[in-house]
């Protein structure tokens, strides 16, 4: 099988890896297409010292059924969390903190970033026919969007600050605005800018906020100094929303945090189903994200790019 592989840090393309074998509840999924995220290149830096095919935004067809004949030939996308279902998280219905957790493409399972992947059952969204490729790898990012909307109370009255404008930062924005909040996103470059004015977004850089206090901060920068200046916008009692994954440390001032009384909310996967009816109905909007599409055999060109200042989404197609 072909693949992207990482080790040590390392991505290389290989064509000898073998199929997936599948457990009982497991199917084999032909991956249609599949995107990079700033986790994936975060990867390469050590986020997390995986070694194996990395990769978890996808949409693919069921290929071998492996005994659950209903999902043969779905067009599919899937839940990256593959939970024990039996642990105490589980049995409160929270999959996505499972103890004994593996996650696809980053923490002990192999991802989407080849010819074929595996997945249960259990984790499988079927994609309706009127949402396109394009739109359905879109999926997990968007659901991840979503989520902050299942943490905290987003009222319309309220004045919100997202600090990043990024792959993610696009999606969080959109969902944002639907709320009718208060919204001004943070951004570095005029070409996300002006994606956002185009949606009817008010986008402003960070020397034009600096001073404001909002009551809801989303910092979805993937560095330091993104967290620095979410912090110092958010308000007294106010809450920090943190969306990024990035290999490193932090330094924080712990007691101004304490003394503001600031809420700090940890926010990471959300509901599948929901981001695919957010993409079909038109609540977010991709289109204009798309930045290139490369062969498999073009991965880690792809993998390049998609590390490039200011590119957004970059696409394999195997």
């Amino acid at each position: 099988m072909k693949a992207l592989w990482l080790d040590d840090r390392k991505m290389s393309y290989r064509t000898d890896l073998p199929m997936p074998v599948l457990e009982a509840d497991e199917v084999l999924i032909k991956v249609l297409l599949a995107g990079i995220c700033s986790t994936d290149l975060e990867m390469l830096r050590g986020y997390y010292a995986f070694s194996g095919i990395p990769g978890h935004e996808f949409v693919g067809e069921v290929v071998d059924a492996n005994g659950h004949e209903e999902w043969l030939g779905k067009r599919v996308i899937g839940d990256i969390n593959i939970s024990c279902g039996e642990c105490e998280r589980c049995l409160h219905q929270e999959p996505s903190q499972c103890a004994h957790r593996r996650t696809l493409g980053i923490f002990n399972y192999n991802g989407v970033f080849a010819e074929y992947l595996k997945l249960p059952v259990k984790n499988l969204t079927v994609v309706p026919g009127s949402v396109s490729d394009v739109l359905a790898v879109f999926a997990e990012p968007t659901a991840a969007a979503l989520r902050i909307l299942d943490q905290v109370q987003v009222r319309p009255s309220d004045r919100i600050i997202l600090v990043g404008a990024g792959r993610l930062g696009l999606l969080i924005a959109q969902v944002l605005k639907n709320s009718g909040c208060d919204l001004k996103v943070v951004v570095r470059r005029a070409e996300t800018a002006s994606i956002l004015e185009s949606l009817g977004i008010r986008a402003v850089y960070s020397d034009e906020v600096k001073g404001e206090l909002a009551d809801i901060v989303v910092e979805a920068t993937g560095s330091p100094e993104g967290f620095e200046l979410s912090r110092s916008l958010t308000r007294a009692r106010g809450t920090l929303v943190l969306k990024s994954t990035f290999a490193g440390d932090v330094s924080m001032n712990l007691s101004k945090l304490v003394v503001d009384e600031i809420t700090l909310v940890g926010s990471r996967c959300g509901n599948y189903p929901a981001g695919l009816r957010a993409l079909a109905t038109g609540l977010v909007q991709v289109g204009e994200m798309v930045d290139s599409v490369f062969a498999l055999e073009q991965g880690l060109d792809a993998i390049s790019r998609a590390g490039e200042p200011g590119v957004l989404k970059v696409l394999i197609k195997p």
